[in-house]
């Protein structure tokens, strides 16, 4: 899932754009669409966020079950079950590489400037990094448990990865080598950990419960500066600038919150949209459980419920043709 704010890093007029995606999109020529995983149904389907309709659906091998998107012209997808990570290229809506050189790999964090993907493989017990332009394993490194949910500082220097699906650990690795992660220390949450996201300024980093009505807001320290009341376990998050959105799939329930964790909105979301992502001015929240793609504005409110495959895991957004 993509769950830090697109960066319009040398466009002309990035300020008036950074507000008004659409320009931005009309201006290449393109569109931002959803990529969402079809668990049972070995596709993803293609959802234009403009017209809330799904205009096409890539095949994939069995079992898509996480994916991110690369940059806006790239998703990798991870298929848990069969040990295949794909990579998905946006402009043609086609399969760009597969890669079966893993045992259960699970989520991923983007390199900010890089093409390079921090994939986790629980079984394996590793952090994988991929070379999605080129389709290809660059490295491994060993982490002290079955890293699942995973995030990137925005300056592409720390990862931060949960050990588990409810751990007590997290790891913590330097990637000031972008190619070879380092181990460097673990940290012990308050609470058995689900979900791992640095906020999009890099000053803290939000990690939610897979046990408990909590999470807690770090600023990179081993003890968190402040813990909130949440949702249902598991919750997790995403960014939308100066906003915090937390989804509760148990709940059908994503939250509002500002960055210093106070919350602002609740919204009701079809029950077992446990993932949510933001990217081009929406936020987005798929339903495993009913097979929707709810659409939300910026100030929390749903636009849209669309029904999209009869199990939907997750989802993100890039820029299709």
């Amino acid at each position: 899932m993509d769950r830090r704010r697109f960066l319009l890093a040398g466009v002309s007029g990035a300020a008036v754009l950074a507000t008004e995606p659409w320009a931005l999109a009309t201006r290449l020529g393109g569109t931002p669409v959803a990529y969402v995983t079809a668990d049972l149904e070995s596709h993803v389907v293609v959802l234009d966020l403009d017209t809330r309709r799904v205009v096409r659906r890539i095949r994939t091998g069995p079992g898509p079950r996480s994916i991110e998107s690369i940059h806006d012209r790239l998703a990798v997808v991870g298929h848990t079950e069969h040990g295949v990570v794909t990579v998905l290229d946006a402009a043609t809506a086609r399969v760009r590489a597969e890669l079966d050189a893993f045992a259960a790999p699970r989520y991923a964090a983007v390199h900010p400037r890089r093409p390079l993907v921090y994939m986790t493989d629980s079984a394996a017990e590793e952090l994988v990094v991929v070379d999605a332009e080129h389709g290809r394993v660059r490295g491994r490194t060993q982490v002290p448990g079955p890293a699942r949910h995973v995030s990137i500082s925005p300056d592409g220097s720390t990862v931060w990865t949960v050990l588990g699906n409810a751990s007590s650990r997290i790891a913590v690795l330097d990637t000031s080598d972008p190619l070879r992660p380092k181990l460097v220390r673990t940290v012990a949450p308050p609470f058995l950990a689900h979900d791992v996201v640095f906020a999009p300024d890099g000053r803290t980093v939000w990690v939610t419960s897979g046990a408990e009505r909590r999470l807690a807001i770090y600023s990179r320290e081993r003890r968190p500066r402040r813990i909130l009341g949440a949702g249902a376990p598991p919750q997790h998050v995403a960014f939308a600038l100066r906003k915090a959105f937390v989804a509760s799939g148990d709940d059908g329930t994503v939250r509002r919150h500002r960055l210093d964790g106070r919350l602002v909105r609740e919204a009701r979301v079809p029950v077992g949209s446990y993932n949510v992502t933001f990217g081009w001015g929406r936020v987005i929240s798929p339903s495993l459980a009913q097979g929707t793609l709810s659409v939300l504005g910026r100030d929390g409110r749903v636009d849209a419920v669309r029904t999209v495959a009869r199990a939907a895991h997750d989802a993100c957004i890039v820029f299709g043709p």
